[in-house]
């Protein structure tokens, strides 16, 4: 009798849980045919994969700061109510918003993905840690669950077709490195990475070829002179950096980027956070900028 009473428990649960997973399949079908789908996008990523095909969120999880969103990404949406930080998004706010779609983040939303499909909706999509390809992968993923496949399958054609003019066209910089750096310390992106990759998509040679493991490695000066890379790309989130004082530094003078001035300060929004085609694009003709002044 025990044993019945489990095996029909067991089978209650696999139907509960069977329904749910049906309801939830309805429901994302239903948002395909919506003309103007309430959507709340809790990384910079989504939105830019939302922007690209002409969706405004009602929602973002923006970290209660607007321009940590890029410009190239804010001209094509409307205002959206700030839902708070991408680390631990506001549900209440969420709920007020009465959202038709929540696209979440694989890594950080997975652990409240039962709260968030109770409010509407949610798909678990990878933006943190993701590489470059991995990103237009999620963006069309985004298109197909809003019905506007076709829409984003176009604007990833005119991607490509933007980014092949770039491609090729750095080989001849030497090794190039990119950079998070603040007060306590600097991060460099390997290859597995979302810029990292798109500089080897680009044509560019990483100085971390071998970072395979993970995207990110913390280093100090002296690491950063066994990388000595030719062009070092950094974005600050502090006033001052670890990267100012390493520059009394007499290492520092035996860096090749002190030799030729090729350490230049980018934008951590542009650079690091935002992590979508409409960022690459941005990142690609900026480098191209910065290589035909340098050539002049």
């Amino acid at each position: 009798m025990k044993w019945y009473r489990f095996i029909q428990t067991g089978l209650l649960a696999l139907c509960l849980c069977t329904a749910q997973g049906a309801i939830a399949s309805d429901a994302l079908t239903a948002v395909k045919h919506l003309d103007n789908p309430r959507v709340v996008a809790l990384e910079y990523s989504f939105v830019d994969a939302l922007a690209a095909i002409g969706v405004s969120p009602v929602g973002v999880a923006d970290d209660q700061n607007p321009h940590r969103i890029i410009p190239q990404v804010r001209r094509l949406i409307k205002p959206w109510t700030s839902v708070g930080m991408r680390s631990q998004p506001n549900l209440e706010v969420i709920a007020q918003l009465k959202p038709d779609l929540i696209i979440a983040d694989a890594y950080r939303h997975k652990i409240s993905l039962h709260d968030l499909s109770q409010i509407a909706p949610t798909i678990l999509l990878k933006s943190r840690g993701e590489t470059y390809q991995e990103s237009l992968d999620a963006a069309l993923k985004i298109g197909k669950v809003l019905g506007k496949e076709n829409a984003m399958r176009q604007r990833l054609a005119k991607h490509h077709a933007l980014m092949n003019q770039y491609k090729g066209t750095f080989t001849h910089q030497g090794l190039v490195q990119f950079a998070n750096v603040n007060d306590r310390g600097m991060w460099m992106h390997g290859p597995t990475s979302f810029t990292g990759s798109l500089l080897t998509y680009l044509g560019l040679q990483p100085a971390l070829p071998n970072l395979q493991n993970s995207h990110l490695m913390e280093a100090n000066l002296e690491v950063l002179l066994k990388v000595n890379p030719d062009w070092l790309f950094y974005s600050q989130t502090t006033h001052t950096t670890v990267f100012d004082s390493w520059q009394t530094n007499p290492l520092f003078k035996l860096l090749k980027v002190s030799k030729s001035g090729q350490a230049i300060q980018v934008s951590p929004q542009l650079w690091s956070l935002n992590r979508g085609m409409l960022a690459a694009e941005g990142i690609a003709k900026q480098l191209d900028d910065i290589f035909k002044q340098k050539s002049e």
